[in-house]
C-alpha cells in the first residue's frame, strides 16, 4: 500500500513539474502567463494551445488559486479545493509523462 502511494506521489510531482516547465516556457516565449483559452486561428495553433492547456493545466490552476488568495482575499478552503484539483490533474498527466519517459528510454537503450 506505502509503495502504491510514494508511486502516485512520485506521478504527480512529475506531472506537477512538467505542468510548471510547459507554463513557464510559454511565458518565457510568449511574454503572457498561460490561460485556458484556445485561439484557433490556424491547426497548428489550436493543436498546441489545447497541448498549453491539458498540460500546463495543474500550473495554471495553482497560480490564479494563488493570486485569488492573495489579491482577493479568497477563503482558504478555496485554495485547498484548488490544490486538490491539481494535485489530481497533476496524477493524470504525470503518469503519461513518465509512461514516455519510459518509452523513449526503452527506444534508446
Amino acid at each position: 500500500m506505502m509503495f502504491q502511494f510514494a508511486l502516485a506521489a512520485y506521478a504527480a510531482a512529475a506531472g506537477f513539474v512538467a505542468a510548471g516547465f510547459i507554463g513557464s516556457l510559454y511565458q518565457l516565449l510568449t511574454d503572457q502567463p498561460p490561460k485556458f483559452s484556445v485561439e484557433a486561428d490556424t491547426i497548428l495553433k489550436g493543436i498546441s494551445c489545447a497541448f498549453i492547456c491539458v498540460f500546463a493545466g495543474p500550473f495554471i490552476i495553482m497560480r490564479q488559486a494563488i493570486r485569488g488568495r492573495m489579491i482577493e482575499n479568497r477563503p482558504l478552503g478555496w485554495l485547498a479545493a484548488s490544490a486538490a484539483i491539481a494535485a489530481g490533474w497533476s496524477l493524470c498527466s504525470g503518469i503519461i509523462v513518465i509512461e514516455f519517459a519510459l518509452a523513449v528510454n526503452d527506444t534508446i537503450a
